[in-house]
């Protein structure tokens, strides 16, 4: 007599995408970290993407106007027709649409506000360098009882970053350059550092898409969007007692 085949339950159907904001031709979502946002060549065999999720909970057709990287969070614009999403691709285009960016770095810069204007090539296969611009915000610094390169402590710092222009991974990249790397950047960050943030339990890269600001492709109306920091990356800032408050932080 065969023996009965085991029957497992079925996997939990993920949790819905946190919609920020949504009308009849648009939504922004809070991208979770860890998810990619499509497939592509760097998916390497995995099957869950953010686009496949936002299709089934809209139940209609997307179209992405813009791209998170795999370990950032947060704002994500998406249009449901053609006509949105070209609208909206040409605002950005056009420097029409503002994005910010909540990161904590290494160290701490010795100016409030900086800009980084240092060319970088497209990645993996494109080596021609192109201009790149962010803007840097100094929002708060701390330490933690760690002791660093001679020094008792290591020192960190939460910035709000612009980027005028959009190149590949230029915030992590602008931060290298500037040597006050990206804490939990695999990449370009500085591993040492990154080892102590996983000892603490904060495991995620530490950059957060905070903020949207864009025409409205119908009426042009100005339109901003906010996403607080949540999870890991609130757990981070709350290490050294920094809040959140909407439109500022530190």
């Amino acid at each position: 007599m065969d023996s009965p085949e085991a029957v497992f339950p079925p996997e939990p159907a993920p949790a819905p995408i946190p919609v920020l904001y949504q009308d009849e031709c648009l939504a922004v979502v809070d991208k979770p970290a860890g998810l990619m946002v499509h497939d592509s060549k760097l998916a390497r065999g995995e099957d869950d993407f953010l686009a496949d999720r936002l299709r089934e909970q809209f139940g209609r057709q997307v179209f992405l106007v813009h791209r998170l990287d795999r370990a950032t969070s947060g704002c994500l614009l998406l249009a449901f027709d053609r006509e949105s999403a070209s609208a909206l691709g040409k605002a950005l285009m056009a420097g029409e649409v503002e994005k910010d960016y909540l990161a904590i770095c290494r160290g701490w810069p010795a100016e409030e506000r900086l800009t980084v204007d240092h060319a970088l090539d497209g990645g993996p296969g494109k080596p021609q360098k192109k201009d790149a611009v962010t803007e840097f915000e100094r929002l708060a610094c701390g330490e933690l009882e760690v002791p660093s390169t001679g020094f008792p402590t290591s020192r960190y710092a939460l910035l709000r970053c612009r980027p005028l222009t959009g190149r590949f991974r230029q915030i992590r990249r602008h931060l290298k350059h500037l040597s006050h790397h990206l804490i939990g950047d695999t990449s370009h960050g500085d591993g040492r550092h990154n080892r102590t943030f996983r000892m603490l339990g904060v495991h995620r890269m530490l950059l957060h898409a905070e903020r949207l600001a864009f025409p409205h492709p119908v009426d042009g109306r100005r339109m901003e969007v906010f996403a607080a920091p949540e999870g890991e990356f609130a757990k981070a800032m709350g290490l050294f007692g920094w809040t959140y408050g909407g439109k500022a932080a530190g």
